[in-house]
C-alpha cells in the first residue's frame, strides 16, 4: 500500500484515473453545439406557441360564428308554423349544427397536429445535426 492512499495500488482510484486515456474535449465546439441545441429548442417552442395562438384565434372565430348562427336559428324556429314543419326545421337545424361542430373539431385537431409536427421537425433536425457533430468530433480524435 502507498503512504498517501488508503487503497492497495491495484485499486487506487487516482492511479486508475491517471492511467485512463480520456479524449481531449474541444470546449468551444461543445459550447457551440449546446448553443445550437438551445436555439433549436427555442425555435420549437416558438412554433408551438404560434400554433397554440392560431388554434385559439380559430376557436374564437368558430365561437362567434356559432353564436351568430344560433341567433338566426332561434329566429327561424320561433317564426311559427305548424308543429310538423317546426319539428322538421329543428331536426335540420340539429343535423347541420352537429355536422358543423364535428367539422370544426376536426379543423382544430388538424391545426394542433400540424403545429406539433412542425415543432417536432425542428427538434428532429437538430438531433440529427448533433449526432453528425458527435461523429465528426470522434473522427477528429480517433
Amino acid at each position: 500500500m502507498s503512504d498517501r492512499s488508503p487503497f492497495p495500488p491495484e485499486m487506487d482510484p487516482m492511479r486508475m484515473l491517471s492511467e485512463m486515456r480520456l479524449p481531449v474535449l474541444d470546449l468551444e465546439s461543445l459550447a457551440a453545439a449546446q448553443r445550437r441545441n438551445l436555439e433549436a429548442l427555442s425555435a420549437a417552442n416558438r412554433v408551438a406557441l404560434e400554433g397554440a395562438q392560431a388554434v385559439a384565434k380559430r376557436h374564437m372565430e368558430i365561437l362567434q360564428q356559432s353564436m351568430s348562427e344560433m341567433t338566426e336559428a332561434v329566429r327561424g324556429v320561433s317564426a311559427g308554423g305548424d308543429p310538423q314543419s317546426q319539428a322538421a326545421k329543428q331536426a335540420d337545424l340539429l343535423k347541420s349544427t352537429y355536422e358543423r361542430a364535428v367539422s370544426n373539431m376536426k379543423e382544430l385537431a388538424d391545426l394542433i397536429q400540424k403545429s406539433n409536427a412542425e415543432a417536432l421537425t425542428v427538434l428532429n433536425r437538430r438531433f440529427a445535426e448533433a449526432m453528425d457533430e458527435v461523429r465528426t468530433m470522434v473522427a477528429k480524435k480517433g
